[in-house]
């Protein structure tokens, strides 16, 4: 028998009975079959409440193996019987979600990362939340919840995941109605990273006329593991930005209400550091230690501020260090290939369905 990590039967807690006037819903993952998967389905299967109509799990990768996701299926009990699989040819998280869509048949659909942990009654909130929506409502978000570690200061990045509790319409925990997903063709394919891609489906499904509320049920996010380069590879999504910038225009940031990031500083830090170069190559030595001086003001400015809010351990100081000194010039590279790359990119209304 299937059990969960409290030792319960899968699904235990779980009833088929939907709640009066909530609609059915699907739930769709995608995923890259990591090990937080099996936690994922297994907060799935034990949480109270009438139960997914489907579950569609999508593998992202590239090259998936065949029977890779039959351990993690074992935990959903009776719920593995109307769980798919597909796979989505490691295209992104918006691919993959569009791959999931297109095989739900519910009204509702409510997505998931497969990092997160569903609270124990879960499918009795978002039950709720759906009985509760209006007919202009288009989706519904839950609550997402950050741990931290109570012992000490949060490092950087985990303070970047805490940022994720705050967050406007994440797709960790998002329940959308089918009908406002098909109307603005669902997400927008272009977004291949877990980046702005649930921001830019918001803001086509508000243009649409839809509304967007707050939902009740409540879903853990657990900080994942992470090298100490991952704050520079985050840097990638300074071309999403961009392209949210060709879609919805120079004030996004303020639609999205979402913060409007650095990039402006790392743009000045990065041309203070080329110019000294330049300068220095020119043979212009006093000009080039004024640049110079410049770059090394704006990068500490950063580093301190990376440093004075986390542990202020060795190994985190000299991450912070290293990373702030790099980070500005990945960001502008990242930045200015965007712009680029999407220079011929319309605004999405010009192109809607």
């Amino acid at each position: 028998m299937n059990r969960t990590d409290e030792g319960r039967p899968a699904g235990a807690g779980r009833t088929d009975e939907a709640r009066p006037g909530a609609p059915a819903y699907a739930v769709v993952v995608p995923t890259l079959a990591r090990d937080t998967l099996a936690d994922c389905l297994a907060a799935l299967a034990a949480a109270h409440g009438p139960g997914p109509r489907e579950i569609v799990l999508v593998d992202d990768r590239p090259d998936p193996e065949p029977g890779a996701l039959h351990h993690p299926l074992n935990v959903l009990g009776d719920l593995r019987a109307r769980t798919a699989v597909l796979t989505s040819g490691g295209r992104g998280p918006a691919a993959a979600r569009n791959t999931g869509l297109r095989a739900v048949t519910t009204p509702w659909v409510a997505f998931l990362d497969d990092d997160v942990q569903v609270g124990p009654h879960w499918c009795d909130q978002l039950a709720q939340d759906l009985a509760e929506a209006s007919r202009d409502t288009g989706a519904v978000q839950g609550v997402i919840a950050v741990p931290l570690p109570g012992e000490r200061r949060p490092t950087d990045w985990e303070r970047g995941t805490a940022g994720l509790a705050r967050a406007r319409w994440i797709t960790a925990d998002m329940a959308y109605r089918t009908d406002a997903l098909k109307q603005v063709a669902g997400f927008d394919e272009r977004f291949t990273r877990a980046f702005r891609e649930d921001a830019d489906l918001a803001l086509r499904v508000l243009d649409a006329g839809w509304r967007i509320r707050q939902g009740r049920r409540t879903t853990r996010h657990p900080v994942r593991p992470a090298d100490r380069w991952v704050s520079l590879r985050a840097q990638r999504g300074n071309a999403d930005d961009a392209l949210m910038l060709r879609l919805h225009g120079p004030d996004w940031w303020h639609k999205a209400v979402a913060p409007r990031g650095r990039i402006r500083s790392h743009l000045a830090v990065t041309a203070a550091g080329v110019t000294a170069c330049a300068l220095a190559a020119a043979g212009r030595r006093r000009a080039a230690a004024v640049a110079a001086l410049g770059w090394a003001a704006g990068t500490a400015e950063f580093a301190w501020t990376r440093i004075a809010p986390g542990p202020r351990t060795r190994d985190e100081v000299t991450t912070m260090a290293v990373t702030s000194v790099l980070i500005p010039p990945a960001a502008t590279w990242h930045w200015l290939s965007g712009l680029w790359r999407h220079r011929a990119a319309p605004a999405w209304q010009e192109v809607a369905p």
